[in-house]
């Protein structure tokens, strides 16, 4: 965790071992986030759109909105909470890509911006490890909906 103006910043990154074109292309497509991550979305991620992305198993989804797309090198969203998080993609040779996702502007008291920030960093950890299982070995590991089955009461 690194900070900016005293604030905590959480940064996951994972080098993932496909080309930086199908890399970027599976964080901004529904279709194959949904391997990984979340499992639904309203739509593709472009620059200036608003999307919802849900958790089923979870009862919980978001609204966020998209403000930067740059090709084959970042996506930066607005959660609805105000914070923001952002994806840079690396390449690092033909088939490598270093994927570092990057979340500030917590607020709150400081116990409570830290804990959120340990909890983003280890949520974009696990996000990660499972695009990476997905992209390089095409298996779904439902790290995300495995991490607390049973924090959905209502199911």
């Amino acid at each position: 965790m690194t900070t900016l103006n005293g604030i905590p910043v959480a940064k996951a990154e994972m080098m993932i071992r496909k080309p930086v074109t199908e890399v970027f292309e599976a964080f901004i497509a529904p279709a194959i986030t949904t391997k990984f991550w979340f499992t639904k979305s309203s739509g593709r991620l472009k620059e200036g759109s608003r999307v919802r992305w849900e958790w089923e198993m979870y009862g919980v989804s978001d609204e966020l909105n998209v403000l930067a797309v740059e090709r084959n090198e970042r996506i930066r969203v607005q959660w609805s909470d105000g914070t923001e998080t952002e994806w840079s993609f690396t390449p690092r040779a033909d088939n490598e890509t270093m994927v570092t996702i990057t979340t500030s502007g917590y607020t709150g008291n400081g116990d409570a911006i830290v804990g959120r920030a340990i909890d983003d960093m280890g949520g974009y950890t696990i996000v990660l490890c499972g695009a990476k299982a997905y992209l390089e070995h095409g298996i779904q590991l439902n790290l995300v909906a495995d991490k607390a089955p049973y924090a959905n009461v209502n199911r």
